[in-house]
């Protein structure tokens, strides 16, 4: 059963070496008030399991990071993801690719606690030569047919950010897409789950299948408003999804070593209340 929780704690459980997921797809909804306290930890040495975008990014930046596992890392209107591009390029961290199939495969396989599931997704395609650890395996029915066998993407840690949750950790979105966190949820040896608003048991409210994660995966759960930004969530940057013009910043401070400095100390250097009136402050700045 999950129980209310602080951001402070809840990286104080993690450890270095970890291998960690972390919900959301490229630059939506992602746990970013989570990502930052990493960011702001002692943490290293992580393997980062992701539908990557700035999650990916920011913990690279930061050094974090051993290895990213992911079919892409991306902002989604802006191509690659700056700083893990950078990453990449100077060789300091590793990669295993995936196709998006492939990698759903692997998070439902650790999921339903199996050591691979089979698909037909990656045959044909370059991911079997970027990734020369994937396996095939032959059908034992009549068609023989050979397969991809995706291996299980397990993690000790997965960290998902929902709409609305309540006190006992079940989640619920409020925007178009669930993505796949509850996969990371059922996959994951412990969950966390942070939210923009957090309710008592029985006032989550909503139809049935908008409620995407169940207290039964989560380890604890935090009350985070803004937490997902400045990435796209219901409930951020006003109602407004993502604060694409912070992502501008973002990006454009991730080119140059001197400006990310600045970005850096200005808004990574406090406490996520910190993060918050700093973003606030920019906003009624005009940029």
């Amino acid at each position: 059963m999950g129980v209310v929780t602080s951001i402070e704690d809840i990286v104080g459980s993690l450890e270095s070496g970890m291998t960690i997921g972390i919900g959301g797809w490229g630059s939506r909804r992602k746990p970013m008030a989570l990502v930052r306290a990493i960011y702001r930890s002692a943490l290293t040495d992580l393997t980062i399991v992701s539908y990557g975008g700035p999650d990916v990014g920011l913990l690279c930046a930061a050094g974090k990071v051993r290895r990213v596992v992911a079919p892409f890392v991306t902002l989604d209107s802006i191509a690659l993801e700056p700083h893990f591009r950078a990453a990449r390029q100077r060789g300091a961290v590793e990669f295993t690719e995936y196709d998006e199939g492939m990698f759903m495969f692997g998070l439902l396989a650790a999921a339903h606690r199996l050591p691979f599931l089979p698909t037909r997704a990656g045959l044909g395609s370059d991911v079997m030569r970027v990734n020369p650890g994937l396996r095939t395996v032959r059908s034992p029915y009549d068609d023989g047919e050979e397969l991809v066998a995706v291996p299980a993407l397990t993690m000790d840690v997965a960290l998902v950010h929902m709409d609305v949750a309540d006190t006992r950790g079940n989640g619920r979105y409020l925007g178009p897409d669930p993505y796949m966190d509850d996969l990371f949820a059922k996959a994951a040896g412990r969950c966390f789950v942070s939210c923009d608003r957090m309710v008592e048991p029985g006032e989550l409210g909503g139809p049935p299948q908008t409620l995407l994660v169940s207290r039964m995966h989560v380890t604890g759960v935090v009350e985070t408003p803004g937490g997902g930004h400045f990435t796209d969530c219901h409930s951020n940057h006003g109602g407004q999804g993502r604060d694409e013009m912070f992502q501008l910043h973002y990006a454009a401070s991730a080119a140059d070593p001197e400006a990310w400095a600045v970005f850096a100390d200005r808004f990574l250097s406090g406490d996520e209340a910190a993060y918050q009136e700093s973003v606030q402050q920019w906003r009624e700045e005009g940029r």
